[in-house]
């Protein structure tokens, strides 16, 4: 056994919830991924999830970088209404498919209400990934899913900010430059406790919450999340330019 697999051994003794199973000695690993959005930004007629690379679309990537990781061996994807391309394709694990909602926490709830009626139990985690987010690491995977098993809420990847950021106002002049000493970048793979991930999704409903990403959630609602260095080869598909840095990235995978 190595050390990266050691956590799934530990008994778990944090209960998350009154209504669920405390008994569950060895965590599932859920993996879970939105690509119910449009990406409006990436400019393109179809949505930037399906766009192809290597002969593979971004989703179908994402999903391969996935399985690179031993802990996981199924994926919840949740997809838009009215998509008619992702249960077209041949995926690298088993896939469950749920519809997503306006937002993206309301469809990341989808997702979790489908793993739930699946069978998890609220001490297994469930890794939440971006569809266009296709070159993170088995290495990262691995170790944010160990830290959100030795934290009581969960974890997230990211990265120390690099550049200057500056604080512009509306008629675009600079205000201030930031402190960019304990400032981060998120990424995912996020991963949280299945109970409190239901938990606080419940909340932000119930209170109208805006979120943008599920870490946010955890912060609004006063749970702590530890963040896991990755590294800044895993980049979202965000914009045109992004995609001819992603080729060379999953090619010297």
């Amino acid at each position: 056994m190595t050390a990266s697999d050691a956590y799934l051994d530990t008994p778990l003794t944090d209960s998350t919830s009154a209504y669920c199973d405390a008994t569950l000695k060895k965590p599932k690993v859920y993996g879970l991924i939105v690509a119910a959005g449009k990406g409006s930004r990436f400019g393109s007629t179809i949505a930037k999830q399906y766009t192809s690379v290597h002969g593979k679309t971004i989703l179908q990537q994402s999903v391969l970088a996935l399985s690179r990781s031993e802990h996981i061996t199924e994926v919840f994807l949740v997809i838009a209404a009215d998509d008619t391309v992702a249960q077209t394709l041949s995926f690298s694990l088993p896939i469950t498919f749920a519809t997503g909602g306006a937002e993206r926490w309301q469809s990341v709830q989808s997702g979790v209400e489908a793993i739930f009626e699946a069978g998890a139990d609220c001490e297994d985690l469930i890794l939440i990934h971006d569809a266009a987010r296709p070159c993170v690491m088995a290495q990262h995977i691995d170790a944010v899913i160990a830290a959100a098993h030795n934290h009581s809420s969960g974890a997230i990847l990211g990265v120390p900010v690099a550049d200057t950021i500056k604080k512009v106002g509306l008629n675009g002049r600079i205000e201030a430059t930031v402190d960019r000493s304990q400032l981060w970048q998120a990424q995912t793979p996020q991963v949280f406790r299945a109970g409190k991930l239901r938990e606080v999704l419940t909340q932000v409903a119930k209170r109208d919450l805006m979120i943008t990403d599920e870490a946010s959630a955890f912060e609004l609602m006063g749970h702590a999340i530890q963040i896991v260095q990755g590294n800044h080869q895993n980049i979202k598909l965000t914009y045109p330019e992004d995609l001819s840095l992603i080729e060379r990235i999953l090619a010297s995978h």
